[in-house]
């Protein structure tokens, strides 16, 4: 589903710097910075349109050296918060200990002007609260998610008639929601049923 995912971060990006297409004059995307928080499957697919969109591409990922990023396409940076110095920062980390509410207003406050969070990774890993002071404070940021918040009723009252343009989420968590991503994953799944029976493979098992 990494296509389904790119396709619709960057479905995201247009929409919100084009100000939902309202007739108002937006921006352009081409020479921009768009910085990844995990760079697999998923981010590398997002790279692709950036790049084919003429950004430039940085990523932290603590489980990739940095030689292996670079050769990737993307410029590695040394620390979560070096991410914060770019327009664009899309999430794409698991709900760890560690992640959960790392995203806070001290990150988000280091951005430059017109600072955009994207998240298609777990609402968990944002902090909420602090999303709203960060909105509050900061007219110029903008928070694209593919899933809603707990409190988005309340940011929706903040930014008023700027929701789905400064701030965008989607209905349900939609990443994954195509055609294509979900006859993909129903033939990924009947190889693994065939595998394991013809084969014993147990790579997908699940921890009871």
């Amino acid at each position: 589903n990494a296509n389904a995912v790119a396709e619709l971060v960057f479905g995201m990006m247009l929409t919100s710097a084009r100000n939902n297409f309202d007739g108002t004059s937006g921006f352009e995307l081409i020479g921009r910075d768009i910085a990844f928080y995990g760079f697999g499957a998923v981010a590398r697919a997002v790279g692709k349109l950036a790049v084919a969109f003429g950004m430039k591409m940085y990523a932290y990922d603590p489980y990739i050296p940095k030689d292996k990023i670079a050769e990737m396409g993307a410029t590695p940076v040394d620390t979560v918060a070096d991410l914060f110095k770019y327009q664009y920062v899309s999430l794409h980390v698991p709900l760890t200990p560690e992640t959960k509410e790392s995203i806070n207003k001290a990150l988000l406050l280091t951005m430059p002007k017109g600072g955009t969070l994207i998240n298609t990774a777990r609402q968990e890993v944002v902090h909420e609260k602090e999303m709203v002071e960060v909105l509050s404070e900061r007219p110029d940021f903008c928070y694209l998610s593919d899933v809603a918040p707990s409190n988005a009723e309340e940011i929706k009252a903040l930014v008023g008639d700027k929701f789905m343009k400064r701030v965008i989420f989607t209905k349900k968590k939609m990443g994954a929601q195509t055609l294509e991503a979900n006859n993909n994953a129903g033939v990924a799944a009947a190889h693994q049923i065939v595998n394991f029976f013809e084969k014993g493979d147990l790579k997908f098992k699940l921890k009871a």
